[in-house]
Protein backbone atom coordinates (compact mmCIF):
# COMPACT_ATOMS: atom_id res chain seq x y z
CA UNK A 1 0.00 0.00 0.00
CA UNK A 2 1.60 3.37 -1.28
CA UNK A 3 1.59 6.31 1.39
CA UNK A 4 1.82 4.19 4.07
CA UNK A 5 4.70 5.45 6.71
CA UNK A 6 7.55 3.26 7.14
CA UNK A 7 10.55 3.22 9.86
CA UNK A 8 13.46 4.43 8.05
CA UNK A 9 12.36 5.98 4.98
CA UNK A 10 12.79 9.62 3.97
CA UNK A 11 10.56 11.95 4.14
CA UNK A 12 8.87 13.10 0.91
CA UNK A 13 10.33 16.14 -0.32
CA UNK A 14 8.83 18.93 -2.09
CA UNK A 15 8.73 18.73 -5.78
CA UNK A 16 11.45 21.25 -6.69
CA UNK A 17 12.70 21.93 -3.15
CA UNK A 18 16.30 22.47 -3.30
CA UNK A 19 18.02 19.70 -0.66
CA UNK A 20 20.96 22.10 0.36
CA UNK A 21 18.32 24.46 1.25
CA UNK A 22 18.89 26.48 4.47
CA UNK A 23 15.36 25.91 7.04
CA UNK A 24 14.13 29.51 7.36
CA UNK A 25 15.30 30.47 11.22
CA UNK A 26 12.64 29.86 14.02
CA UNK A 27 9.79 32.61 14.99
CA UNK A 28 11.16 34.96 17.89
CA UNK A 29 8.93 34.73 20.73
CA UNK A 30 6.73 37.32 21.62
CA UNK A 31 8.10 40.14 24.05
CA UNK A 32 5.71 40.06 26.84
CA UNK A 33 3.65 43.13 27.45
CA UNK A 34 4.01 45.18 30.38
CA UNK A 35 0.79 43.69 32.20
CA UNK A 36 1.78 40.58 31.47
CA UNK A 37 5.02 41.03 32.97
CA UNK A 38 3.59 42.59 36.11
CA UNK A 39 1.30 39.26 36.04
CA UNK A 40 4.41 36.79 35.75
CA UNK A 41 6.37 38.73 38.63
CA UNK A 42 3.10 39.14 41.00
CA UNK A 43 3.12 35.19 40.44
CA UNK A 44 6.46 34.46 41.50
CA UNK A 45 6.41 36.76 44.51
CA UNK A 46 3.83 34.88 45.64
CA UNK A 47 5.43 31.26 45.24
CA UNK A 48 8.28 32.78 46.96
CA UNK A 49 6.44 34.25 50.07
CA UNK A 50 4.61 30.40 50.04
CA UNK A 51 7.43 28.79 50.95
CA UNK A 52 8.87 31.15 53.83
CA UNK A 53 7.94 34.62 55.18
CA UNK A 54 10.23 36.82 53.61
CA UNK A 55 11.22 40.57 54.58
CA UNK A 56 11.06 43.04 52.33
CA UNK A 57 15.22 43.22 51.76
CA UNK A 58 14.80 39.14 51.01
CA UNK A 59 11.79 39.78 48.37
CA UNK A 60 13.22 42.43 46.69
CA UNK A 61 16.58 40.33 46.17
CA UNK A 62 14.65 37.67 44.55
CA UNK A 63 12.65 39.90 42.22
CA UNK A 64 15.42 42.06 41.05
CA UNK A 65 17.12 38.08 39.80
CA UNK A 66 13.52 37.92 37.18
CA UNK A 67 13.64 42.21 36.54
CA UNK A 68 15.48 44.47 35.89
CA UNK A 69 12.52 47.19 36.14
CA UNK A 70 13.10 49.08 39.32
CA UNK A 71 9.28 50.57 38.84
CA UNK A 72 8.32 47.01 38.45
CA UNK A 73 9.53 45.61 40.88
CA UNK A 74 8.25 48.38 43.41
CA UNK A 75 4.73 47.78 42.52
CA UNK A 76 5.13 44.23 42.74
CA UNK A 77 6.36 44.58 46.19
CA UNK A 78 3.87 47.49 47.14
CA UNK A 79 0.83 45.27 46.11
CA UNK A 80 1.74 42.05 47.67
CA UNK A 81 1.48 44.23 51.12
CA UNK A 82 -1.41 45.78 50.60
CA UNK A 83 -3.10 42.11 50.13
CA UNK A 84 -1.20 41.63 53.40
CA UNK A 85 1.37 38.69 52.34
CA UNK A 86 4.56 40.83 53.12
CA UNK A 87 5.24 42.39 56.27
CA UNK A 88 8.53 42.78 57.92
CA UNK A 89 6.71 43.73 61.21
CA UNK A 90 5.28 40.22 61.35
CA UNK A 91 8.61 38.81 60.22
CA UNK A 92 10.23 40.21 62.89
CA UNK A 93 7.37 39.37 65.62
CA UNK A 94 8.06 35.99 64.39
CA UNK A 95 11.88 36.04 65.06
CA UNK A 96 11.33 37.70 68.31
CA UNK A 97 9.32 34.69 69.62
CA UNK A 98 12.01 32.09 68.97
CA UNK A 99 12.64 30.29 72.27
CA UNK A 100 15.80 28.60 72.83
CA UNK A 101 17.99 31.87 71.53
CA UNK A 102 18.81 35.11 72.96
CA UNK A 103 18.55 38.72 72.30
CA UNK A 104 22.09 39.18 70.82
CA UNK A 105 20.80 36.04 68.58
CA UNK A 106 17.31 38.05 67.27
CA UNK A 107 19.25 41.35 66.66
CA UNK A 108 22.10 39.65 64.38
CA UNK A 109 19.30 37.69 62.32
CA UNK A 110 17.07 40.48 62.10
CA UNK A 111 19.90 42.34 60.58
CA UNK A 112 21.06 40.36 58.61
CA UNK A 113 17.70 39.90 56.92
CA UNK A 114 17.46 43.67 56.09
CA UNK A 115 15.04 44.80 58.61
CA UNK A 116 15.26 48.74 60.10
CA UNK A 117 17.59 49.21 62.87
CA UNK A 118 14.19 51.06 64.59
CA UNK A 119 12.22 47.99 63.69
CA UNK A 120 15.28 45.35 65.11
CA UNK A 121 15.30 47.54 68.62
CA UNK A 122 11.45 47.28 68.68
CA UNK A 123 11.68 43.67 68.54
CA UNK A 124 14.56 42.64 70.91
CA UNK A 125 12.67 45.49 73.69
CA UNK A 126 10.01 43.38 73.37
CA UNK A 127 11.11 40.39 74.90
CA UNK A 128 10.40 39.47 78.16
CA UNK A 129 13.63 39.19 80.02
CA UNK A 130 12.18 36.65 82.46
CA UNK A 131 11.19 34.40 80.08
CA UNK A 132 14.46 34.62 78.44
CA UNK A 133 16.34 33.73 81.71
CA UNK A 134 14.30 31.07 82.53
CA UNK A 135 14.95 29.73 79.06
CA UNK A 136 18.83 30.07 79.84
CA UNK A 137 18.26 27.77 82.84
CA UNK A 138 16.35 25.21 81.46
CA UNK A 139 19.29 24.95 78.62
CA UNK A 140 21.19 24.39 81.58
CA UNK A 141 19.54 21.83 83.30
CA UNK A 142 19.15 20.01 79.84
CA UNK A 143 22.70 20.38 79.30
CA UNK A 144 24.89 20.49 82.22
CA UNK A 145 25.46 16.39 82.06
CA UNK A 146 27.35 17.12 78.57
CA UNK A 147 28.93 20.11 80.22
CA UNK A 148 30.11 18.16 83.69
CA UNK A 149 32.32 16.08 80.84
CA UNK A 150 34.40 18.78 80.00
CA UNK A 151 37.25 20.29 81.55
CA UNK A 152 35.40 23.58 82.46
CA UNK A 153 32.35 22.59 83.04
CA UNK A 154 31.21 26.56 83.61
CA UNK A 155 33.02 27.90 80.90
CA UNK A 156 31.52 25.39 78.33
CA UNK A 157 28.31 26.33 79.12
CA UNK A 158 28.70 29.86 79.08
CA UNK A 159 30.23 29.62 75.83
CA UNK A 160 27.17 27.24 74.29
CA UNK A 161 25.20 29.76 75.59
CA UNK A 162 26.95 33.01 74.20
CA UNK A 163 26.53 31.38 71.05
CA UNK A 164 22.90 30.81 70.97
CA UNK A 165 22.88 35.14 71.46
CA UNK A 166 22.47 34.99 75.48
CA UNK A 167 23.86 37.80 77.00
CA UNK A 168 26.31 37.64 79.72
CA UNK A 169 24.12 38.91 82.86
CA UNK A 170 21.60 36.65 81.88
CA UNK A 171 24.28 33.54 81.52
CA UNK A 172 26.37 34.42 84.51
CA UNK A 173 23.43 34.46 87.48
CA UNK A 174 21.53 31.28 85.77
CA UNK A 175 25.36 29.63 86.06
CA UNK A 176 25.85 30.40 89.29
CA UNK A 177 22.38 29.62 90.38
CA UNK A 178 22.60 26.26 88.98
CA UNK A 179 26.22 25.74 89.99
CA UNK A 180 24.74 26.33 93.89
CA UNK A 181 21.69 23.57 92.98
CA UNK A 182 23.85 20.90 93.03
CA UNK A 183 24.16 18.23 95.32
CA UNK A 184 27.62 18.51 97.52
CA UNK A 185 30.67 17.33 96.07
CA UNK A 186 29.20 17.47 92.34
CA UNK A 187 29.99 21.00 92.25
CA UNK A 188 32.27 21.94 89.39
CA UNK A 189 35.30 23.40 89.00
CA UNK A 190 36.40 26.30 86.76
CA UNK A 191 35.72 29.79 86.57
CA UNK A 192 33.71 31.56 84.29
CA UNK A 193 35.20 33.42 81.43
CA UNK A 194 36.19 37.19 82.60
CA UNK A 195 34.14 38.78 80.30
CA UNK A 196 30.32 38.16 80.72
CA UNK A 197 29.86 40.44 77.96
CA UNK A 198 31.55 38.43 75.45
CA UNK A 199 29.83 37.87 72.10
CA UNK A 200 31.48 35.17 70.13
CA UNK A 201 30.83 35.73 65.89
CA UNK A 202 29.71 32.32 65.34
CA UNK A 203 26.41 32.39 66.91
CA UNK A 204 24.93 30.91 63.26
Amino acid sequence: MTGRYRPGRRAARTPGADPDATPPPARPARERTPQEQRDALIGYAFRALGQRALTEAELRAKLEKRSDDPDLIAAVLARVQELGYQDDAQVARAEGSRRGVGSLRVRQTLKRRGLTDDLIRETVEARDPEGEAQVVRELLARRWSSFARKRDPQASAFSFLARRGFTGNVIWPAIREHVASLPEGEGPGGALPDDPEGRPEDWE
